[in-house]
Order: structure tokens, then C-alpha cells, then sequence
């Protein structure tokens, strides 16, 4: 697989300009109302933790973040107990909280986009790399823990 070179941090806030850009173009698509709209606070919130604990627990192992380089090291505690990806669950939420909280349709293209971007340049290869990095215990690790949720 050809590697990318754009990480997925720059996807995520290329997803987050186009959320706003798309909800100043198209205000008029809202269909979500106040207050139900606020409901996207907690996922933005959620979303933020998450990623940032995921990031945390990297930094803390010493293993790398960047989705190309290998792994010194499997993490499966914190967040990666029950999603294999929550770095990328954390941006989905964000982006997903925000289209909520914004109420415009046209805006849940973004969490939308950010996910297929994940689930075809990312993830693919993560876990093909993480499988011939550490065979058996993440394959274990596989079964137990679901990609996204």
C-alpha cells in the first residue's frame, strides 16, 4: 500500500475548516433546532477526551503516533479497551458533535468524510503493519476489541 503522507490530524482539520466554511455558505439547511442542537456539546467534549487520551497513552508507552512508522509497542488498555482506533473515533466525534451543535445538514458531510478518509488510507494499513509487528497478540487483541465502537 502506498504510503501517505499527510497525516491524519491535517485530514481532521481540513474537515474542521470545511464544517464552518460549509455552514457560512449554506445556512439555510439547518434542521436540527435549539435545543436539541446542544446535544453536540458532549460529543465534542467526549470526542476531545478521547483522542487526547489515546495520545497520552502513545506518548506514555513511547511508540509512535504516525500512522507509518511501526510500533514499538501494542497498547491495549484506556480507550483502545474497547475501540482499536479511538484517535480516529475522537476526530469522528468532534466533527459529528460539531454538525449537531451546528444543526445544518450540509455539515455531516464532514464526519462522514473523515471517516471514509480514515477507513481507506488509514486503518488498512495500521492494522496489516500492527499484525506482522506483534502476529498473535494482536490478532487476540483484534477479536476482543472492535475497530471503531
Amino acid at each position: 500500500m502506498k504510503k501517505n503522507k499527510i497525516l491524519p490530524p491535517t485530514y481532521f482539520l481540513i474537515c474542521l475548516v470545511m464544517t464552518f466554511i460549509l455552514n457560512f455558505l449554506l445556512p439555510g439547511l439547518k434542521i436540527i433546532p435549539v435545543p436539541y442542537n446542544f446535544f453536540g456539546i458532549p460529543l465534542i467534549f467526549l470526542g476531545i477526551t478521547i483522542a487526547i487520551w489515546a495520545d497520552h497513552l502513545f506518548k506514555r508507552k513511547k511508540t509512535t503516533v504516525k500512522p507509518f512508522e511501526k510500533s514499538s509497542v501494542l497498547v491495549t488498555e484506556g480507550p483502545f479497551r474497547f475501540s482499536r482506533h479511538p484517535m480516529y473515533l475522537g476526530f469522528v466525534l468532534i466533527l459529528l458533535g460539531l454538525a449537531l451543535g451546528l444543526g445544518n445538514v450540509i455539515v455531516f458531510l464532514s464526519p462522514i468524510a473523515i471517516f471514509i478518509v480514515f477507513e481507506l488510507l488509514f486503518i488498512p494499513y495500521e492494522e496489516e503493519s500492527l499484525e506482522k509487528t506483534f502476529g498473535k497478540d494482536y490478532l487476540e487483541y483484534k477479536k476482543r476489541v472492535r475497530r471503531w465502537l
